[in-house]
């Protein structure tokens, strides 16, 4: 019997069973984001190739920089949180919580920044509406590749919150010595699901960031 028989379900023949009940539905779940993210990739694909100077001159007002700093920032919590996973697996309860402290930390980082580019593009009236204003032709095809922005930065933002909210609770149960060697279930399906929304932001990165930038 493990050693947090709590942690095992009785509709389970062991706990190695019941991980891998966990991963398939984590999988499958990924698969419906995978479908949820990839009709907005679709939108965008279609409206860029139509109004593609457009789209050109509004990827100019984004800040590359900062969202290369964070790419690299999403990068570094794809590690700390790998080898948070890697920790998990061989019981080291205080060495899971600094990784996962880590990938908070570089999760909230990635997020003030994403905070602060909203920001200035309230600033500069870039956020469709009413009061948008884009000094350059075709402005309603500018408002279009704003929205794309919003919706599917605002989405990735989302599921990244939701993602420090899952770790939080992680960290708690760490910490109350719920997981060990033999159980770390919940902690590696969330490096999954973490590392899904890590490469989302690989592909946004260079549709957004780097269009026409030649």
């Amino acid at each position: 019997m493990p050693e947090h028989s709590t942690a095992f379900a009785h509709q389970f023949d062991d706990i190695e069973q019941q991980r891998e009940s966990a991963a398939l539905g984590m999988w499958i779940f990924l698969a419906t984001e995978v479908l949820f993210f990839g009709g907005m990739f679709l939108g965008y694909a279609v409206y860029r190739g139509m109004y593609s100077s457009a789209f050109g001159q509004a990827s100019r007002h984004l800040d590359v920089w900062l969202g290369a700093i964070n790419t690299a920032a999403l990068l570094c919590s794809s590690l700390t949180m790998a080898l948070g996973v890697r920790a998990a697996q061989l019981g080291g309860r205080r060495t899971v919580v600094l990784f996962l402290l880590a990938t908070i930390a570089l999760a909230s980082l990635f997020l003030g920044i994403k905070t602060v580019e909203y920001y200035h593009k309230y600033e500069e009236h870039l956020i469709p509406g009413r009061n948008f204003e884009f000094a350059a032709p075709h402005a309603n095809h500018a408002q279009l590749f704003f929205s794309f922005y919003f919706a599917m930065t605002g989405m990735h933002a989302l599921h990244m919150i939701i993602g420090i909210g899952i770790m939080l609770v992680l960290i708690f149960l760490t910490l109350r010595n719920r997981f060990s060697a033999e159980y770390h279930s919940p902690i590696e399906m969330t490096g999954l699901y973490w590392h899904f929304v890590d490469i989302v932001w690989v592909f946004l990165f260079p549709l957004l960031y780097l269009v026409d930038r030649s």
